[in-house]
């Protein structure tokens, strides 16, 4: 036996079971990297993802014991066969905790419901386009029998933290409310030459950018467009756009550039693997989401030394500094997201202001220690500074 398996089979260090719908590059799988790689050889990890895509395995280190479990064919069948198949396969690994994530999880959630076979924490950073205004009815009522025996639920947000009390009965005393956090030091150093492929910054130009998943959730349409009554107010200014990121909305959102005749200014670089060597070449950071929580994308902007503009859902104005909050607008109210756009891309001074405001208080409310020592306590681990 390898010493690697060995470690994987220790008794001795605690074993968590993650369940997430996707490992793919995105705000969720890359945070639960950070925490694998802080943690190091002091966990011992069984992940799975639900549409088998691990590309996010990239970013864990080597000291990181994981594994992904043979599930043999379980996920097939109705509804209950898949259930008691996960439980069985909860009984084969036996792990000391299970973490799962968000509603695709929820059958594995339920499986672990009836008599628990090891603690388990729920984890809900957010929701997909269906649920953008609201749960739903038929998703809170199989969420309340799915985690009625859980050991806690763990929310990045105070949206999420009501949303736990008043649609799935969660009590009190088994919600956690962890921020988001981030390395600011990390996120504060220079860019580097090169890592966005294609783009080399002017001394003239204002550059926009946004780092996500290219899904419907996200409206990267209201951010070209935005873009594009910018371009059209100031022909006497030079702009650019980069939506870094990669996913299935690339053929709709090429169709609208080409269209708008924006396929100079604007670039879709696919996946940064190196996202803290690439907002510092960004001057505004814009979020257009219909449906957020506490994305990690804003606070690493915010370490980067950008002011934001964004829309009112979820907790982006609770995390924005007051200064920055006015341009953070009603969810849904393209013609002020595209005014707070224009202000801050013809103000360089407003722009510098802000950022040295974002920065400092990042450092101070969201700083990655936070959220370290979270989920240290959660998964039973030593805690490192």
């Amino acid at each position: 036996m390898t010493e690697e398996a060995q470690n994987l089979d220790n008794p001795n260090i605690p074993h968590i079971f993650h369940i997430i719908p996707s490992f793919a590059h995105g705000g969720v799988p890359i945070r639960i990297s950070y925490l694998m790689n802080h943690f190091g050889e002091a966990a011992r990890h069984t992940l799975f993802s639900t549409n088998h895509v691990y590309t996010c395995e990239s970013r864990l280190n080597d000291d990181v014991y994981y594994r992904v479990p043979d599930i043999e064919n379980v996920d097939q069948g109705n509804i209950l066969s898949r259930i008691f198949g996960y439980r069985r396969i909860l009984k084969k690994y036996n792990p000391d905790l299970l973490l799962t994530y968000h509603w695709g999880s929820i059958e594995w959630a339920t499986a672990n419901s009836f008599t628990p076979l090891c603690r388990h924490y729920h984890l809900e950073s957010g929701f997909g386009p269906e649920e953008a205004s609201g749960t739903l009815p038929r998703r809170n009522l199989f969420r309340k029998f799915a985690l009625r025996n859980i050991d806690g639920i763990i929310v990045p947000s105070q949206t999420l933290v009501n949303i736990c009390k008043s649609d799935w009965n969660i009590a009190d005393e088994k919600i956690l409310y962890i921020p988001n956090g981030v390395d600011c030091d990390q996120y504060a150093a220079p860019p580097k030459e090169g890592i966005i492929p294609g783009f080399i910054k002017r001394n003239d130009e204002v550059v926009i950018g946004t780092m996500t998943p290219l899904r419907g959730e996200k409206n990267l349409g209201r951010l070209i467009t935005s873009f594009r009554d910018l371009v059209s107010s100031r022909p006497d200014q030079n702009f650019r756009l980069i939506i870094m990121g990669e996913g299935n909305e690339r053929p709709a959102l090429e169709k609208l550039i080409d269209g708008f005749g924006l396929n100079d200014e604007i670039f879709l670089p696919g996946h940064i693997d190196d996202p803290a060597s690439a907002l510092g070449w960004l001057d505004i950071y814009a979020i257009s989401s219909d449906t957020e929580q506490m994305p990690n994308s804003l606070n690493q902007a915010m370490a980067a030394h950008l002011p934001i503009v964004g829309l009112d859902v979820g907790d982006i104005k609770f995390m924005m500094h007051e200064k920055n909050k006015a341009y953070i607008v009603e969810a849904g109210n393209d013609e002020a997201f595209t005014n707070a756009l224009i202000e801050l891309s013809t103000n360089e001074k407003l722009r510098n202001d802000l950022g040295q405001t974002n920065q400092h208080h990042v450092r101070e409310t969201f700083d990655q220690s936070r959220m370290f020592k979270g989920y240290a306590d959660v998964w039973r681990v030593g805690h490192t500074s």
